[in-house]
């Protein structure tokens, strides 16, 4: 469930447009009216601001965005002003160009995202970069972990409901008898994670905690170290508790030791409109504190006045 607050009444694109020119315009930018436009626009009406700035003014409106704006807030603005599709395949191309062994940012997009939305993220990816996402995942990534995330990013699961039971009782001996072997790496538990539906495999990993009286992410923390098992559990999660998975990512990135604010804007921005009334509710439920006022007390200005505005929450302080 989305919490972006977007007004019963919206103005045309146009309208939107000539005031977004007007808060570029004159002595200084304008942030707080480009956040009350922006920040509760969704995702269709944003594109038609895009779409309208440009045959108004002749200016991509995301470059007039980069020229305006600065740091963190800037960061979230451009992000947020994508097409869903294009952030998908700009943050998947920022992945496996900073590649490290714990980059979960790709699982994020191929466990998280519906097949229909990872198909359009993959066909973005081509147009704006010229090449494929498994081509550039495979080059930058080797071993299980590699083979793993090949195997997610060009997965196209079923989205519908029905589980059939006996193959679910069936794949959760398999997954049983290979992790039990410390085989997990086996080409039969990949294929189970990452091309079941989430339905099915959810029905499967019911099984395997009834049946063995442990949740297979337990039975996956033989080795904390183990960059591999680390990926498996984190894909596991993304796949059948993704507000669980993104709840964890910003407890960690707000944190008393210091701000993730690539964390913090990465979540904010892809969850807005998906699932952050959930995230949320996780997050307090684990934090003891509403994730609001965890913001207000980690960030500040404009980039803090945007983060609460696509959460649901505005500051009026």
């Amino acid at each position: 469930m989305a919490t972006l607050s977007v007004p019963s009444h919206v103005p045309s694109p146009s309208e939107d447009c000539e005031q977004l020119k007007k808060a570029f315009d004159g002595w200084g930018t304008n942030e707080k009216l480009i956040i009350s436009i922006l920040a509760h626009r969704n995702a269709a009406q944003r594109k038609a601001i895009r779409q309208t700035y440009t045959e108004n003014f002749g200016a991509d409106l995301l470059k007039t965005l980069d020229k305006e704006l600065t740091s963190d807030f800037e960061s979230l603005l451009l992000l947020w002003t994508l097409d869903p599709a294009e952030r998908d395949a700009t943050l998947a191309n920022r992945a496996v160009k900073k590649w490290t062994a714990s980059n979960q940012v790709l699982l994020e997009i191929a466990c998280t995202r519906s097949s229909h939305e990872l198909f359009l993220a993959r066909q973005a990816y081509h147009c704006l970069f010229k090449k494929s996402i498994e081509e550039d995942v495979a080059h930058h990534t080797t071993g299980d972990f590699g083979k793993l995330l090949v195997l997610l990013v060009t997965s196209f699961r079923y989205e519908g409901p029905e589980v059939n039971t006996t193959l679910a009782k069936q794949e959760a001996k398999i997954l049983r008898k290979h992790i039990t072997d410390n085989a997990c790496n086996h080409d039969e538990v990949l294929r189970i994670i990452a091309t079941r539906s989430k339905t099915q495999l959810n029905a499967t990993l019911n099984h395997y905690n009834n049946e063995f009286g442990n949740a297979i992410n337990k039975d996956l923390k033989s080795d904390p170290k183990d960059e591999f098992l680390r990926a498996l559990r984190s894909t596991i999660k993304c796949l059948t508790t993704p507000e669980k998975y993104f709840e964890k990512v910003l407890r960690l990135a707000i944190n008393k030791t210091g701000t993730d604010e690539g964390a913090l804007t990465r979540v904010i921005a892809t969850r807005a409109e998906v699932d952050m009334k959930h995230i949320a509710v996780e997050y307090q439920r684990r934090s003891s504190i509403p994730l609001d006022k965890a913001i207000i007390n980690d960030t500040h200005g404009d980039y803090e006045d945007l983060l609460l505005a696509l959460i649901g929450h505005e500051n009026d302080a």
